[in-house]
């Protein structure tokens, strides 16, 4: 199928306005990412300092939140708006944002790329994460306990890990990726740093408490919450402007589920290189210009999970 249709800014900004929210800046970015990195180390330290069941499960949940955050970082980079120098906008990509939580950028550029250009289309590689909606809320509960008991996590990482050296063992040949990276060897070597640091501080529990544990339970369920709010139940028309939603997220929402204006994923699908800090500007233009009305916008993700736990019930678009 043709790709989808595409917004020219130029219709709908004026020259400054667009100056204005895409034009990056080389601070920002990377303050963004000392940020992540700096309510990681506090939310551990936070527990480290008064242990006890109330400050853990907060740690978990801000530390695994912000784990999505460094994936929503490095979804930034990908689109070349971490930082305007290339070079530095991949390398903290690939070893500050994504090699931690074990992504691979070159993988997931030319990956995320072709999501844009033909979202919610046969060829969109994301489209199993908003087809299945809705769901019944006995369905969307199952999915949920999957991902706080870590058994998505087992079997998106544990489980797809060791399946080349089980291929291997039995002389099984498996099909290689199109973009050959080694994000495993990233991935131990910045997760080494963390175990060496901890340990050498006297916390060598750390690391699996407190990287392990919310990566395995809470960063799963904010993710998928970041897809079915981004995408799922959008009724995609060749408007662009319907082919994402934006879900208006009050300060807990983003705290604890979309860190970093992810949660503005219509804006980002119309105008893909604005960088991340400019699309509440973004979003405050298009609805001083009258566009509200074309745009799928939410409030909350409350309202986002009784929409896609609606089967079988009757919701407006």
């Amino acid at each position: 199928m043709p790709s989808v249709t595409r917004v020219d800014p130029k219709t709908i900004f004026t020259p400054d306005e667009w100056a204005t929210v895409s034009t990056q800046s080389v601070w920002k970015g990377p303050a963004l990412v000392i940020s992540a990195w700096a309510v990681i180390i506090g939310a551990g330290a936070l527990f480290i300092w008064l242990p006890n069941p109330l400050t853990y499960v907060l740690a978990v949940m801000l530390i695994g939140t912000r784990q999505l955050g460094l994936a929503i970082l490095e979804h930034e980079a990908a689109h070349g708006t971490l930082h305007p120098n290339a070079k530095l906008n991949d390398w903290m990509a690939e070893w500050l944002c994504g090699g931690p939580v074990g992504g691979s950028l070159k993988r997931y550029r030319p990956y995320h790329l072709t999501h844009h250009k033909y979202t919610e289309q046969p060829e969109d590689p994301d489209l199993g994460l908003s087809r299945p909606f809705p769901v019944t809320k006995t369905s969307l509960r199952r999915k949920f306990i999957r991902d706080l008991t870590g058994q998505t996590f087992y079997k998106q990482r544990i489980r797809q890990g060791v399946a080349p050296f089980i291929a291997h063992v039995k002389g099984q040949t498996r099909k290689q990726p199109r973009v050959q990276d080694n994000p495993g060897l990233r991935f131990w070597i910045t997760n080494g740093v963390m175990i060496l640091a901890t340990t050498l501080l006297g916390y060598w529990w750390a690391w699996p408490a407190l990287w392990i544990v919310p990566m395995a339970t809470w960063f799963p369920l904010v993710t998928r919450l970041r897809a079915m709010g981004e995408h799922a139940m959008v009724n995609t028309q060749d408007d662009p402007f319907t082919h994402a939603r934006t879900t208006i997220a009050n300060p807990l929402e983003r705290l604890f589920i979309a860190p970093f204006w992810v949660h503005y994923h219509c804006e980002h699908h119309c105008f893909m290189y604005v960088p991340c800090y400019n699309l509440e500007k973004t979003h405050k233009l298009l609805l001083g210009k009258g566009y509200r009305e074309r745009m799928r916008i939410t409030k909350g993700y409350v309202e986002v999970l009784r929409r896609c736990g609606s089967k079988g019930e009757a919701v407006a678009a």
